[in-house]
């Protein structure tokens, strides 16, 4: 158990029921007239929800014991994504449905923070940005430059983002994993 006071980014709380939140953001206020309160905002760990809430100072809420840990991505079994942990090097069958967008970022062998709760994982973390490289494009015409428009373009992972004009097939570009967009040639 923690207080209202005690919430951090990141820190997992079971509320409603044992249904587990992530808090995203948190604002502690003191308005001039009556008491202090907390200003959440909480994602739910499982659907992805993300809901505003708010607490009052001081309040106990239920922190969920959430252990992460660094993995590495080794291989697709079916639906299940295969990461072994750094450590132990135990093998640990995670759900597509739990590794989410993250899979259209993840290549064999990369890092990843997976959090695990009695057991079961929750979520996938990746770097904010990770280095891919363009396996198909259409090519730019003469004339294009760094400034202006964009083009589709298909990573080596399979998933498509928006590339500027110049970018051709086979350059490595870094793409952040929270948006999916084009940050630059790696």
């Amino acid at each position: 158990m923690a207080t209202t006071n005690d919430l951090k980014n990141g820190m997992v709380l079971k509320l409603d029921g044992g249904e587990l939140w992530a808090v995203v953001e948190f604002q502690h206020v003191k308005p001039g007239k009556g008491g202090a309160f907390v200003r959440t905002k909480l994602k739910n760990v499982l659907s992805g929800k993300v809901v505003d809430k708010t607490f009052n100072a001081g309040v106990k809420v239920d922190v969920a014991n959430v252990d992460k840990r660094e993995m590495q991505y080794s291989y697709k079994d079916g639906d299940d994504f295969v990461f072994m942990d750094t450590e132990t090097y135990d093998m640990v069958n995670v759900p597509s449905g739990t590794v989410g967008t993250a899979a259209n970022y993840m290549l064999e062998n990369t890092l990843a923070t997976i959090a695990f709760n009695e057991g079961s994982a929750l979520y996938v973390d990746l770097p904010a940005a990770v280095e891919l490289t363009i396996s198909n494009t259409e090519p730019g015409l003469q004339g294009d430059r760094s400034t202006g428009g964009t083009k589709p373009a298909t990573l080596e992972t399979g998933a498509e983002i928006k590339v500027p004009l110049f970018i051709t097939t086979g350059e490595k570009v870094k793409v952040d994993t929270r948006s999916g967009e084009y940050l630059g040639r790696a």
